[in-house]
C-alpha cells in the first residue's frame, strides 16, 4: 500500500509542484490549505517566499489537486493562529522585540497542528514546498536538515526549530531543485499557477504596515517619546516605539546633521537611540529558546556559521552553552542584530540549530 502524505498547500507554485513530484514517485497524496484568519483576503497562509493570503489562492490550490487528481481540503486553523502567531507577534512588538511570525507559524501550525492532525486521519509523512532538504544520518542516528540546492531560495532558516520527530514525518520534494526548474515542472504540467509571483509580506498584515495592524489590534494609542543620542541626551521625539526596529533609517525624521539610525529601543522608557551605521555592528549576543537538529545538546564550544535575518550573510562565530541560552562570539561584528529575530547556526550545508535573540551584549 501507497505511503499516505499531506501537502500543505498555499496555491503557489512551490508547495503545487511538491504535490506533483510526490504523487510521481508513488505516494498517495492529499493536498489541504490552512486557512489562518479572516483579516483583508481571507489569508490562508504565512510562509517566506511563498504566495498566499487571498481567496484566490485557495482556488489556486483546489484547481492544481484537480489537475493532479488528488483530493483537496481546507483545515480551519484560525484560533489557533490568532493564539500561537498573532498574538504572539503583537505581544513581542509591545516587548520592545521584532519578531518573525514565519517561523512562529512554521513551528506552531504546518509542522505542530497541521502534524497532529495528519497522524490523527493516518497520514505517514506531511510535505511542504520549502526549500531545503532533509537526510538521515546513519552514524549519527540523526534527521539532518540541510539547505535547499537553489541558494537563492533557501529556507532553512525558517525551518531551524524541527525536532527530529518532525524531520522523520516531512518531506521536502523541491528542496533539491532550482526555483527555474520548478517553475518549468509547473509549465509542462499546465498548473495554473506556474508563473505567478512570489510573496514577500507578512500574510496577515495589509501593506506590511504591521504598527498599524497593531494599534489596531489591540486598541492602543502611540505615544510619543525621546530620540536620544550615544550618550543618552534627548535629540529630538519618536512617534511611538513599536513604529520602529534596530537598523531602521527611514522615518526617522530631519534635523539630526548626519544620517542616522535606530541603535536601541528601551520600552521601560520609551526612548530609542540614534546613532551612526558603524555603530550598528555587535561582536557578542546571547540567544534563547533553543533547538539543535544535527546535535543531541551543546557541550563546550563549537566554531559555526551564524544567521541573525534571514536575508542576513553568514558569519564566523563560535557558541557556547550560558545557563539556558547560548553566548554567541562573532569573529567580525555583524550588523543589527535585533532581540526577537532567529539566529540559525550553520556546519557547511547543515542546520546545527538555532534559537531566539535574547540580549546584545556588545
Amino acid at each position: 500500500m501507497s505511503k499516505k502524505v499531506l501537502v500543505a498547500m498555499s496555491g503557489g507554485v512551490d508547495s503545487s509542484v511538491a504535490a506533483a513530484l510526490l504523487k510521481e514517485q508513488g505516494y498517495s497524496v492529499t493536498g489541504v490549505t490552512l486557512k489562518l484568519h479572516d483579516e483583508g483576503n481571507d489569508a490562508i497562509s504565512c510562509n517566506i517566499n511563498k504566495t498566499c493570503c487571498s481567496l484566490e489562492d485557495i482556488e489556486d490550490a483546489r484547481s492544481v489537486c484537480h489537475k493532479l487528481d488528488i483530493p483537496h481540503f481546507v483545515y480551519n486553523f484560525k484560533s489557533k493562529f490568532s493564539e500561537l502567531v498573532i498574538d504572539r507577534f503583537i505581544n513581542e512588538y509591545l516587548s520592545g522585540n521584532t519578531p518573525n511570525p514565519c517561523i512562529d507559524c512554521n513551528r506552531f501550525i504546518k509542522f505542530d497542528a497541521l502534524l497532529k492532525r495528519a497522524e490523527v486521519l493516518g497520514f505517514d509523512y506531511i510535505a511542504t514546498g520549502h526549500y531545503a532538504q532533509i537526510e538521515y544520518d546513519s552514524i549519527t542516528r540523526r534527521y539532518l536538515l540541510k539547505k535547499g540546492v537553489d541558494e537563492s531560495k533557501d529556507q532553512s532558516y525558517v525551518l531551524y526549530s524541527l525536532t527530529q520527530e518532525q524531520l522523520s514525518r516531512l518531506l521536502l520534494p523541491v528542496g533539491n531543485l532550482p526555483k527555474s526548474k520548478v517553475r518549468e515542472i509547473a509549465d509542462n504540467l499546465g498548473l495554473r499557477n506556474a508563473r505567478k509571483p512570489d510573496s514577500q509580506e507578512i500574510c496577515f498584515v495589509t501593506n506590511n504596515d504591521y504598527a498599524s495592524f497593531i494599534r489596531e489590534k489591540t486598541g492602543i494609542k502611540d505615544t510619543e517619546g525621546n530620540f536620544l543620542d550615544i550618550n543618552g541626551k534627548p535629540i529630538g521625539k519618536h512617534k511611538g516605539i513599536i513604529s520602529y526596529t534596530i537598523g531602521q533609517r527611514k522615518g526617522l525624521g530631519k534635523g539630526f546633521g548626519k544620517r542616522v539610525y535606530v541603535l536601541n529601543k528601551d520600552i521601560n522608557t520609551n526612548s530609542i537611540t540614534l546613532g551612526e551605521d558603524k555603530e550598528l555592528y555587535k561582536t557578542k549576543l546571547l540567544a534563547t529558546d533553543l533547538n539543535f537538529i544535527s546535535i543531541d545538546k551543546l557541550e563546550g564550544e563549537i566554531e559555526v556559521k551564524a544567521k541573525t535575518r534571514y536575508h542576513a550573510a553568514e558569519a564566523d562565530a563560535v557558541i557556547s552553552k550560558n545557563g539556558d541560552s547560548v553566548l554567541v562570539r562573532f569573529n567580525t561584528p555583524v550588523r543589527a542584530p535585533t532581540p526577537g529575530q532567529a539566529i540559525v547556526f550553520y556546519d557547511g550545508e547543515k542546520v546545527v540549530g538555532g534559537g531566539t535573540i535574547y540580549k546584545i551584549l556588545g
